[in-house]
């Protein structure tokens, strides 16, 4: 697909809802894989028995960052078989224009993005895209992170 008729499907899709993922189980392994990759081994993260006394959640909670890392797998965009649109040849994540993590994601939930394609523009021989990224907690009333992502899709 060609860049200009890229953008054309893309703007198509303006202010709709573009993807929903399959739920997703967070579990203390993925917590604590976070934790030693980026050094944050907080108690509230890493420490079971003693998130249970201490907590106001009663568990150990997902780091909000983690949340945020997840967009790439819940997007689906780490699987070349299924790009974006025909013709991706990469996607690079930009930058984040709002970030806000309004709940906590406890040990055990499973979570799912929502994405609301927001804008869609050409940008230095891509096409940059603006996605309102929503992560749900299965059960829960508030979001565990909102975020508006923004991508450069290549072709």
């Amino acid at each position: 697909m060609a860049l200009a008729d890229a953008l054309a499907t893309l703007k198509q899709s303006l202010g709709t809802e573009v993807h929903r993922s399959d739920w997703l189980q967070v579990d203390q392994a993925m917590i604590d894989a976070f934790a030693a990759a980026t050094r944050d081994h907080q108690w509230i993260h890493t420490d079971p028995a003693r998130a249970a006394r201490e907590s106001p959640y009663g568990k150990t909670i997902a780091h909000g960052y983690l949340t945020l890392s997840l967009y790439p797998v819940l997007r689906g965009l780490v699987d070349e078989g299924r790009p974006l649109l025909p013709g991706v040849a990469r996607v690079i994540n930009y930058g984040i224009n709002k970030l806000r993590f309004p709940n906590a994601v406890t040990v055990g939930s499973r979570i799912r993005a929502r994405c609301k394609l927001l804008s869609a523009e050409e940008a230095k021989g891509s096409i940059e895209i603006v996605e309102e990224y929503t992560v749900e907690i299965e059960g829960a009333d508030r979001p565990a992170c909102v975020a508006e992502c923004v991508m450069r899709l290549y072709f």
